[in-house]
């Protein structure tokens, strides 16, 4: 299974990304098991709180590139996909918790911050990677980052690829703790046990109030990144990035 779903106590769920040789990276069938399992979880009135974490040493790789029977109609798989389980996780009335328990990149990153509430471990890292293969960043990522840390240093981590250590992520907003790394699902785990304690419906109506005063929708900026992704996808320089990508050299893109 690429997506596995257990019950770590009456009223927590735990969903965890399940392709730990990819490093968790996404291919159809992850997309497809991760929406049901949000689905799930979402609808079961026994869940008052949802952790989210990778299987083996990643949170989550991005998207898997080497999947090459993948539909190739991107704009497509990232509305309808992606934007299906994105949608769930930030609708849905329950708290989700994310233990970033190693590296989180590309969509990887999006998931990670699309969670309500984020612990992340000390040797992992977020890195929004699109740029290294002439993309730009997409599963709402350009909302959730401008939101969260402003234009600047948002269009500079998209631009320039680079790693954001945990203590970063920490002093910018982006995750509310830090974790030694072998204890990072089970402080999630602990963390999510003392919210479930809480009054589920006021809870609910938080997420609800702060999530619509946030400005911007999460699904328009999905689908106006994919609609860009889709000309990007076309282009000479995301073509050299990935085969500078695979050759383990550095990419010589000339903007077209």
């Amino acid at each position: 299974m690429t997506v596995t779903y257990d019950m770590k106590s009456a009223h927590v769920a735990l969903i965890t990304l399940n392709r730990p040789d990819k490093l968790n990276a996404f291919n159809g069938d992850m997309r497809h098991a991760l929406l049901a399992a949000m689905k799930r979880a979402s609808a079961d009135d026994a869940v008052r709180a949802v952790v989210l974490t990778g299987a083996g040493r990643a949170f989550c790789a991005g998207a898997d590139i080497t999947a090459v029977d993948e539909p190739v109609n991107v704009e497509d798989v990232l509305n309808a996909e992606y934007g299906g389980f994105l949608g769930v996780m930030q609708s849905m009335p329950k708290p989700i918790v994310a233990a970033i328990n190693g590296p989180a990149a590309g969509i990887g990153m999006s998931v990670a911050l699309c969670c309500d509430l984020r612990v992340m471990a000390e040797d992992a890292y977020l890195m929004s990677a699109f740029a290294n293969i002439g993309l730009l960043p997409d599963g709402g990522l350009t909302l959730i980052l401008t939101q969260e840390i402003g234009y600047a240093r948002a269009y500079q981590l998209a631009i320039e690829a680079e790693k954001l250590d945990p203590r970063r992520a920490l002093d910018w907003g982006l995750v509310n703790r830090i974790s030694p790394t072998a204890t990072c699902l089970s402080n999630a785990l602990s963390w999510a046990e003392t919210i479930v304690e809480r009054a589920p419906l006021a809870m609910a109506f938080t997420k609800r109030a702060m999530r619509k005063a946030q400005h911007g929708a999460l699904r328009d900026a999905i689908a106006f990144e994919a609609m860009l992704q889709r000309e990007a996808l076309k282009s000479e320089d995301c073509r050299e990035g990935v085969i500078a990508l695979f050759q383990k050299r550095k990419p010589a893109f000339k903007g077209r």
